[in-house]
């Protein structure tokens, strides 16, 4: 790591008058991977937007491949000097497909001008072919799960030969299978001596791939560190500014009486779900475990109505009901906070105080008519209730950390009376001070003798939060196991039983 790609200091951003970056200086090596982290709302995409050209800097310096940066950068400019990002949220054009997405606005065309498609799908391939994907390139990139979404975004990069190449979140989506093999382009990278700075509040990552930290809090700098001369208690107090003892605060509650009983429900929606049967109970908290494709995702879709249940029976408080829309679901006070928030659970061009009252206008209106005071006052009430860092309730959630807008999913649904709640991965793509926070929200449910269930793909985190577990492979149950009783090794025994 003796040759230095990038380096930035004194960088300061604002937006709208509120300091997202301030003073923050880093530098990355070439070999080298350097971990950027912090708490959701740190300034870590900020920065990585600046340096990718997508945000422009207020003031600082940059200086990339041994060149002072003078000016603003674009994307494109960005590109043409070695810098690619793999962003967190997707950035592909779904009707495309896979090799157009690949190499979008970089085309292999015949000497007349003509689309060469034919040597665009070999050349995808190639790079598909080094995360031993097995795709065809002319595949439509809407016809691919999330995960394999994500992986044709690193393609995307690799294919621009960036030697500095930005990974924001990249295995939050992926199965363990496609971690390793991210995990062995990266260090073929290193090998090839381009850096990467790489940011994941899957902490326990880091131990794998990372050289160097550098951590940040509240938009300023607070430390770089070599990796080997640290530990994850001293890294999460430095980006939290405070001991998290507790990782997992689960609570001990008496459980209550049955209050929603699943029968041999199928769907066909995704992987599909065959003869799904479970039971949950007031105060309870039930996790679904399983691997990627398992169904269940498809199995909380079908119960909360976003897809139509094939057979089987749904019964709530005693009472055998029928689920044709998440409106019936609503009304019949069952909730569910959905994996993708920004597709399924927000309205990112809308205001924060619009999302929280969207489902409930019925509280905040009269005659028809929005009382905004009202609608104002009950806004409040659930953004101090769940602490959801914000400037003003009128800020539009797009502009909010992935922790505080899936706060704002949770808090629309508190403001009705629930009887269950659903969570669909919860706390994928944010840090662990947030996660503590959703966790405590869950826990307020479970006091409050709301049946709760979530769906997680971190094992620590359905043994840490759960009190039984259900698991599933290939759209079917394969084990139901109370939670105290069991244990990792177990939980993907029964996660691979087809």
């Amino acid at each position: 790591m003796d040759k230095e790609l990038l380096r930035v200091e004194h960088i300061t951003k604002a937006f709208s008058g509120v300091l997202a970056l301030q003073d923050v200086g880093f530098d990355l090596q070439a070999g080298e991977v350097h971990a950027l982290l912090g708490e959701n709302g740190a300034g870590k995409s900020t920065l990585m937007k600046i340096i990718s050209g997508v945000y422009t800097r207020d003031s600082g310096n940059m200086v990339i491949n041994g060149q002072n940066i003078a000016h603003d950068l674009t994307p494109h400019s960005a590109q043409e000097m070695g810098v690619g990002i793999i962003h967190q949220e997707l950035n592909l054009c779904p009707h495309l497909t896979v090799a157009e997405n690949i190499f979008l606005n970089r085309e292999f065309s015949h000497a007349a001008g003509i689309l060469n498609q034919k040597k665009q799908n070999f050349e995808a391939k190639q790079y598909l072919n080094q995360l031993n994907l097995n795709i065809d390139p002319a595949t439509p990139t809407n016809r691919l799960p999330v995960s394999k979404q994500q992986m044709v975004e690193i393609c995307k990069t690799l294919s621009m030969n960036a030697n500095i190449v930005i990974m924001d979140e990249p295995t939050s989506a992926l199965t363990e299978k496609e971690i390793e093999d991210l995990f062995s382009v990266i260090a073929l990278l290193k090998q090839q001596g381009k850096g990467i700075i790489y940011i994941s509040h899957r902490l326990e990552e880091l131990s794998r791939i990372v050289d160097r930290v550098t951590i940040l809090r509240d938009g300023r700098f607070v430390r770089t560190l070599n990796f080997a001369d640290t530990n994850l208690p001293e890294i999460i107090n430095l980006m939290v500014g405070r001991s998290l003892t507790d990782k997992f605060p689960r609570i001990e509650t008496p459980r209550g009486n049955k209050v929603l009983e699943v029968k041999n429900i199928s769907s066909s929606y995704g992987v599909g779900v065959k003869n799904v049967s479970f039971d949950l109970y007031k105060g309870e908290i039930l996790a679904f475990a399983g691997l990627m494709g398992a169904g269940r995702t498809e199995t909380v879709r079908a119960i909360s109505g976003a897809d139509k249940m094939s057979a089987g029976e749904v019964i709530l408080n005693g009472k055998s009901v029928k689920i044709k829309s998440p409106k019936d679901a609503i009304d019949m006070g069952l909730f569910c906070a959905p994996e993708d928030r920004k597709r399924d659970g927000l309205c990112v061009r809308m205001t924060l105080v619009e999302n929280i009252t969207l489902p409930n206008l019925d509280f905040v209106s009269k005659f028809g008519v929005i009382m905004n005071k009202v609608e104002g006052e009950k806004s409040k009430e659930m953004v101090k209730s769940l602490r959801i860092k914000t400037p003003s309730i009128t800020q539009y959630v797009r502009n909010l950390s992935g922790g505080n807008q899936q706060k704002v999913v949770v808090g629309k649904w508190l403001m009705r009376g629930a009887q269950v709640v659903i969570f669909d991965e919860p706390t994928r793509g944010i840090d662990v001070a947030s996660k503590i926070e959703i966790y405590n929200i869950i826990n307020d449910l479970k006091r409050n003798g709301i049946g709760v269930m979530f769906v997680s793909s971190e094992l620590p985190e359905v043994l840490g939060m759960s009190d039984r577990i259900i698991v599933m492979c290939n759209g079917k149950v394969t084990k139901e196991l109370v939670t105290k009783d069991t244990n990792q090794e177990e939980i993907l025994h029964y996660a691979t039983q087809y």
